[in-house]
């Protein structure tokens, strides 16, 4: 569109709100005639309510650059993240500096579906409404897993790169905190996707890892990442091994099944990619007769030289 880039980390006090609560504005933003918030519409990976990832969330947390963020999400542990969130919002919208935002909600494809322009005026109300209908297109795992093996994690899959909601994880990745999604026991993730540029934000989610995912991990961003949300449970470092043979030996032995034949294995390439998804056999009878679900074809499990997965997502992106 030729318009210009312009990232700074400075930022305008635009006061406190009745709480406490110092608001922050990005000072580039603020020197503009008028602001426009772009934003997708969606859940939050760790709390649940009618305001969660979205326009106010940008008017707040992404207005407040580093500073802010790191602010806001301390007094969210007194607060509330949602009430943070509106509150700050609001404080911004008051300043007259914005003209409105773009929602965009996605479909269960992650594929834009939806644009709505919403003024200033109405825009956190609108805003609850937009939430409920991109929650309702969100997609989930179609049952209880053992042990989810995910190919990749990292900032573009998700801001604690796996999707919390998806994998049921809880802020301090405590295990399945959300009672209406499916249970996943145990998560073995293979590595970073290339363009999270080694921030590992999320990796604490995950049981066991592998040694070439540790190393990939770029530590100034990923800290950086950890301070400004206020989770450093979220870059603990989990069991990890050279292979990926070696980690799911490690990890079967966790999960509680006497027989290891009965540990029910799924297998995705990421949180975002949930179209395909692989299980083992003793999965299959459980989801096979659900609405929307599609066997298409069995597979072999293939190991390459070095004891590592040959991943069946990586395959199917080749044919």
């Amino acid at each position: 569109m030729g318009c210009p880039i312009v990232s700074r980390g400075d930022v305008v006090s635009l006061g406190t709100t009745s709480d406490g609560i110092e608001v922050f504005m990005d000072a580039s933003a603020f020197a503009a005639d008028a602001v426009m918030i772009v934003s997708r519409v969606k859940w939050h990976t760790t709390f649940d309510g009618a305001i969660e990832s979205g326009l106010m969330k940008m008017l707040s947390i992404g207005f407040g650059k580093f500073a802010g963020a790191q602010k806001y999400h301390s007094h969210a542990q007194r607060l509330g993240l949602e009430h943070v969130i509106r509150t700050a919002g609001r404080r911004v919208l008051a300043s007259a500096k914005v003209i409105g935002g773009l929602a965009i909600v996605e479909d269960a494809h992650h594929q834009t579906a939806r644009l709505e322009a919403v003024p200033a005026e109405g825009l956190e109300q609108r805003e609850e409404a937009i939430l409920a209908l991109a929650k309702s297109w969100m997609p989930t795992l179609p049952c209880d897993i053992d042990v989810l093996i995910v190919d990749e994690m990292g900032k573009n899959i998700s801001g604690t790169g796996m999707d919390a909601k998806v994998v049921n994880r809880g802020p301090a990745s405590e295990y399945n905190p959300w009672p209406s999604l499916p249970s996943i026991r145990r998560i073995f993730v293979r590595d970073l996707h290339p363009d999270t540029h080694g921030n590992a934000l999320g990796i604490g989610i995950a049981d066991v890892t592998t040694e070439r995912l540790v190393r990939g991990i770029d530590w100034k961003s990923t800290r950086v990442n950890a301070s400004s949300s206020g989770l450093p449970s979220r870059i603990r470092v989990p069991a990890h091994f050279p292979s990926d043979r070696e980690c799911l030996a490690w990890v079967a032995g966790t999960v509680g099944r006497i027989d290891v034949e009965e540990i029910r294995y799924g297998w995705i390439a990421n949180t975002l990619e949930l179209d395909r998804l692989a299980v083992s056999r003793n999965l299959r009878s459980a989801i096979a007769d659900r609405p929307h679900v599609h066997v298409a074809e069995e597979i072999d499990v293939t190991w390459d030289a070095s004891g590592d997965l040959v991943s069946p997502f990586q395959m199917a992106a080749r044919k």
